[in-house]
């Protein structure tokens, strides 16, 4: 801490010296006319280019400067001489320190070591940085402080900046999916006076000037499908939902959702889309539908095909070779004690059907890798859906799961509004959705057959792109606020 306070100390007094030369490191007076590898590509000796970024390295020798500057696309070396900038400016240069934003104008050239490099005629000063950076350059490896500060990170490690352009480019590729297949992109409200759509926990806030409580969206399933009773045949939105739960490697309070809706489609419409989606993202983004897993050494610990046609099972096959053929032959009571034998969590207060959807959670979900759709869900477990008519006792949806974990949920919407009046009126389980009188009155007036999905983005993408974390996928997980307690 001493040797950090006195680097900024330092940089300080630095910072007072270019102001007495009358230098403004702050004034904005810079624009550059490409990027750094922009100007690698188009790389032509003797081309004068103008580049800006920070300053990653630095080293003098004699009467001359190497130092690399860096923007948000590459590196770029750069040669600056004193004879060629002015015995002034060489000396303000050599005063720089490393994470300096600077502009430079000159000319290209390639060394002798064939390293494409900017021979400086001029700099700018244009961001003065008061704080070194972390680990000199050479990376940042503290956990904690790569989610708490993840600016840092962003400097220090390129492959962790990566990450985050391959999510932009992911979500790019799924809009224009969804846009080619006729869906249109709506957005709906965030805050809700009823949190619908799925059965969890929500935040609560309060409108001052309405006088009364509001709640974070916790799914946007019910809005979308208002959308739908009002004529538009399809619909998505991607937004965050906020549910009041735990913290893990695959939960975050704040996540990001798509969820789409199709008119006179089904389950089965839903099953096409996604396995569509993802292929086509993972081949374009991505490069290959063999995805890699790996460890903190860089051994590949598994490994995910995304080659078309993927794997179909009902719930009650995968129950049954879990459980045994028999396990919806015998009582409540024994499907518990064998649940528990087996290894599931299951709690005391678990209906029966929360036991056996306890033993798919907790022993069967994990295993399932490769990308496999479960389908024919118990009736009970999601109340928006219909019933199956082969099998009343579930419903027409499926849960995609891949790398161990759901994906993506579909279902064949309930549309008729009695149906589904009593479905969410005589829904178990612990967590039970509020009933939104208004999303029943809309259906009242008439909803096409639909199917629907809701895809999980940041699983999504952890699974496309190798990450085993959550929190590795989204620039600013949540975390507990830090306090003397928590710092000490």
């Amino acid at each position: 801490m001493e040797e950090e306070n006195s680097l900024i100390e330092q940089r300080r007094a630095n910072l007072a010296a270019l102001r007495e030369k009358g230098i403004e490191p702050f004034a904005n007076k810079f624009t550059p006319d490409e990027t750094c590898a922009g100007a690698r590509e188009k790389y032509e000796e003797g081309r004068e280019v103008a580049l800006a970024g920070r300053m990653t390295a630095f080293r003098t020798m004699g009467k001359s400067i190497f130092l690399d500057i860096r923007d948000g696309s590459d590196r770029m070396q750069v040669y600056a001489q004193k004879n060629a900038l002015g015995e002034e400016a060489f000396e303000v240069l050599k005063k720089l320190d490393l994470g300096d934003f600077i502009g430079v104008k000159g000319t290209m050239f390639t060394t002798r070591t064939e390293e494409i490099t900017l021979k400086a005629a001029a700099f700018t000063v244009v961001g003065k940085a008061l704080r070194p950076l972390p680990a000199k350059w050479h990376g940042l490896s503290n956990i904690e402080t790569r989610y708490r500060q993840r600016y840092l990170d962003l400097i220090a490690n390129d492959d962790v900046k990566q990450v985050f352009y391959k999510r932009s480019a992911i979500i790019r590729e799924i809009r224009e999916f969804m846009h080619e297949r006729g869906f249109i992109e709506v957005e709906t409200p965030t805050m809700q006076a009823i949190p619908g759509g799925a059965a969890a926990q929500p935040f609560v806030t309060r409108h001052n000037a309405l006088g009364c409580e509001f709640y974070l969206r916790i799914a946007l399933e019910l809005y979308l499908k208002r959308l739908l009773v009002g004529g538009m045949d399809r619909v998505f939105e991607i937004g965050r939902n906020y549910r009041n739960e735990g913290i893990s490697p695959r939960h975050n309070p704040e996540f990001t959702m798509l969820e789409a809706y199709q008119a006179f489609g089904d389950y089965e419409t839903m099953m096409e889309l996604l396995e569509s989606m993802i292929t086509r993202v993972a081949e374009k983004v991505v490069g290959t539908l063999v995805i890699e897993h790996k460890d903190a050494e860089g051994n590949v610990t598994r490994t995910i095909d995304l080659t078309s046609p993927w794997r179909r099972v009902k719930y009650k096959d995968l129950i049954c070779e879990k459980g045994g053929d028999d396990w919806f032959d015998v009582t409540p009571d024994e499907r518990r004690k064998h649940a528990t034998d087996l290894g599931a969590e299951i709690g005391d207060d678990y209906e029966d059907f929360e036991v056996t959807n306890g033993l798919f959670e907790k022993l069967i979900e994990p295993t399932l890798i490769q990308p496999t759709f479960v389908t024919h869900l118990p009736k009970e477990l999601i109340p928006l859906a219909k019933l199956s008519p082969d099998d009343p006792s579930t419903i027409e949806v499926f849960e995609c799961c891949i790398n161990g974990q759901e994906i993506a949920p579909a279902y064949t919407e309930q549309n008729d509004p009695v149906a589904q009046r009593e479905a969410l009126q005589n829904q178990a389980g612990g967590e039970q959705q509020k009933l939104d009188e208004d999303f029943l009155v809309a259906l009242e007036h008439g909803m096409p057959p639909a199917g629907g999905i809701g895809i999980g983005i940041d699983r999504l993408i952890m699974m496309l792109l190798g990450q085993e974390s959550i929190r590795d996928v989204l620039l600013f997980p949540q975390l507990k606020p830090k306090t003397a307690s928590t710092e000490g």
